[in-house]
């Protein structure tokens, strides 16, 4: 089923709730679930008895070809490949949920996995030719070849835009010269997805995407990377000196490889976000064991306040993330077009929550945290990553905030279309013209044409439903004023775009809980329910907080004050009031 809307947050923030993208909380039809608990058991069996050897890894630095060897038999290569090329076929739901389960027992086993799948080899699904899909999957599903995704540079960052690998036309063969940069399965991988400038150099040159495989002269790896977390997984430089290929081993069209680059990234941000979901819930078991097992002051430390609330927030967290990553992943699996905006919000959202939960974790744990022997300290260097890694949370929150607006434009531009040619046809100019100005009054007072709605909510979720009504509505004043204030300039104002991201994770998120809540009161009940609900009314509470106060700080803020500091230090190069 496809779906040809805009993506729910875009038309959030002209304040349409299109519930109909929320509800029902998506479900996997029975025969995939079946394989889903076989896998997910199978990954438990494989993994569990390689607990020790995880540490050890880590801190040798290296996963061994042996233990490569068995992801390959097990077929964790092959999660998203069709059947018909030897893999499982899973879709989003179904590899977000195997992710989910390996992040629960390494992170640098998912994220040598996820490299491969997300988007080492994402590319070759979204934009290969058959001919080149018959020449590689089943190589990419055994394993024989392992994929990477070689984008970044020393030079080229966030910024993806200014990368400096060349391909020059010679022929029918393209020659490819450059460097990249931490590249994740670069000492394992056969099989990369590379992103070059192609063009005249008196042209504007563009990003194209290229196939390349080692075996191709002029391809060389560099020394595996010492790094803080994730030091299992290989992590290299790629070297490329005049590789030379043919036209097969272009992926997509010349001159498009930054569109396959984005989308490449956004299909494979709810993997990412699947693994941070696994590894709180193992913290979540992990801390409350300890918060049960150790004793002060005569009793269990899971009776003190300052405990609970930290354990009773990483369950909060860790509900709600999970929430997210599904209605994202239920999308996609729907057909879904347009779930960019969402898919970088649930890995903004898990990712920081992930981080949190190490942090208490390591917190609840005390001085035993902190020792190597145990697993918090690793979890803690291995989570650092995820907000940096297949786009910076500062930098997805700069595209959730600016794709929004510009479909919030892009509306107030067709208004000032008509506007233009309101006396060729003054009826109708009148008519779209009254029919946006009744909406800015409705969402402004509540009265007039219906208001943004969630229809249908038992009785339970009423009041969370009604806060989360009210917030959409102010949530498009908002845009709606911060548009008209900046305009254009929109685009370098940061602290503005950001505020309005967060609001929007904030009311995303929250959907997403009203949405598996629904599913679960229809389901069991409202009495068998009564924890989830209590979750439902703790993170309203607190992501309507939130909103509330990113709404007070749109126009009454200290950003100006921020900023002189910043421009002082860099200026200055250091902190200037050192007391005696």
């Amino acid at each position: 089923m496809q779906h040809d809307t805009p993506s729910f947050m875009c038309e959030l923030c002209l304040g349409r709730i299109q519930t109909d993208l929320l509800f029902p909380f998506p479900a996997s039809p029975a025969e995939d679930r079946e394989m889903l608990e076989t896998v997910v058991g199978s990954v438990d069996d494989l993994l569990g008895p390689h607990a020790e050897d995880f540490r050890t890894w880590d801190r040798a630095g290296e996963m061994p070809a042996s233990f490569v060897d068995e992801l390959k038999d097990f077929g964790l290569f092959s999660l998203v490949i069709p059947e018909e090329h030897g893999g499982l076929g899973f879709g989003a739901t179904g590899y977000s949920r195997t992710l989910q389960q390996i992040g629960r027992h390494d992170a640098s086993v998912g994220v040598t996995v996820g490299a491969h799948s997300s988007i080492g080899m994402r590319g070759l699904l979204l934009y290969g030719t058959d001919a080149q899909k018959e020449r590689y999957l089943e190589d990419l599903a055994s394993g024989e070849l392992i994929a990477a995704f070689c984008l970044t540079e020393p030079g080229a960052g966030s910024d993806a835009a200014s990368i400096r690998t060349t391909a020059v036309r010679d022929g029918d063969d393209w020659v490819i010269s450059g460097q990249k940069l931490w590249i994740t399965n670069g000492g394992i991988a056969q099989f990369f997805t590379v992103f070059a400038k192609t063009g005249a150099p008196d042209e504007r040159r563009r990003m194209t995407a290229f196939i390349i495989t080692t075996d191709m002269p002029g391809v060389t790896i560099g020394t595996h990377e010492d790094k803080m977390g994730l030091r299992a997984s290989s992590t290299t430089a790629v070297f490329f000196d005049e590789v030379r290929v043919s036209a097969e081993h272009l992926l997509g069209e010349e001159g498009q490889g930054f569109k396959v680059a984005m989308h490449i990234l956004n299909s494979g941000r709810t993997g990412l976000a699947g693994g941070c979901v696994g590894g709180m819930k193992k913290l979540i078991e992990l801390s409350s064991a300890h918060a049960a097992e150790r004793h002060q002051f005569g009793r269990p430390i899971a009776e003190f306040g300052m405990i609970k609330a930290k354990l009773g927030q990483m369950v909060v967290d860790c509900y709600v993330a999970e929430a997210a990553v599904h209605v994202v992943n239920g999308l996609i699996d729907r057909g879904g077009q347009d779930y960019a905006v969402e898919a970088a919000i649930a890995k903004v959202f898990s990712t920081e929550a992930l981080w949190r939960t190490a942090d208490e974790a390591l917190q609840i744990a005390g001085g035993l945290g902190y020792m190597s022997e145990y697993p918090y300290e690793r979890v803690v260097r291995d989570s650092r990553i995820n907000r940096i890694f297949e786009g910076t949370n500062e930098v997805l929150r700069l595209f959730i905030g600016l794709t929004a607006m510009n479909h919030v434009g892009a509306n107030l531009s067709a208004l000032s279309s008509s506007l233009r040619g309101i006396f060729d046809d003054p009826i109708k100019g009148f008519g779209l013209m009254n029919d946006y100005a009744r909406r800015r009054v409705a969402l402004a007072t509540g009265m007039g044409i219906r208001t943004p709605r969630l229809e249908g909510l038992d009785p339970a979720l009423q009041d969370a439903g009604t806060r989360y009504e009210n917030a959409v509505r102010q949530l498009a004043m908002a845009v709606d004023r911060v548009l008209r204030k900046h305009g254009k300039h929109i685009i370098g104002k940061q602290f503005a775009t950001g505020r309005l991201a967060n609001i929007m994770i904030d009311l995303f998120v929250l959907g997403a809980v009203l949405s598996r809540v629904q599913d679960a009161v229809s389901t069991r009940g409202t009495d068998a329910c009564a924890r989830e609900l209590e979750i439902l009314d703790v993170f309203s509470r607190q992501s309507l907080r939130r909103v509330g106060e990113h709404f007070a700080r749109i126009d009454d803020n200290e950003d100006e004050a921020i900023k002189s500091l910043a421009d002082d230090v860099v200026e200055h190069g250091s902190f200037r009031w050192d007391t005696l």
